[in-house]
């Protein structure tokens, strides 16, 4: 069973839920959970999706940071965007940040680290996606 932390009205939780049957582009069809890989283009038609996962191949692969906030800005995405993958305790900060609502850890990986660095901060300087008004504007 995969090891979930899902943000729910702005608050991140460790969840329970069953394992999703992924399907790759090829196989998707509308209403049914999408799986791309980080090098996917964004397409309109994924916005029919019943939730968009995005596979990390590697830690080190920030493309699906970018794809996902491309997904939330330019194509208005606003149902459940999943990372999963090679996604590490370190790296939930910027997977929040960067649009991400659900995060699923290997087995193996300390949920509870993970939920305490997925937010760490109150506040912050820049824009992003979790954000979208940076601190100087938002104070005004």
């Amino acid at each position: 069973m995969p090891q979930l932390l899902r943000n729910v009205e702005q608050n991140w939780q460790i969840i329970d839920e069953a394992d999703t049957h992924w399907l790759a582009e090829d196989d998707w069809r509308a209403g049914e959970p999408l799986q791309v890989g980080v090098d996917s283009e964004p397409d309109r038609k994924w916005l029919d999706a019943s939730a968009i996962a995005v596979d990390f191949p590697a830690l080190t692969d920030g493309r699906g940071l970018s794809l996902a906030a491309l997904l939330r800005t330019r194509l208005y995405y606003t149902g459940d965007l999943v990372a999963r993958g090679n996604v590490h305790e370190d790296i939930v900060h910027f997977l929040a940040r960067s649009g991400f609502n659900v995060i699923e850890l290997p087995e193996g990986k300390d949920l509870n680290t993970a939920l305490k660095w997925v937010s760490p901060h109150t506040e912050y300087y820049q824009a992003s996606v979790a954000n979208p008004k940076p601190l100087f504007a938002a104070k005004n």
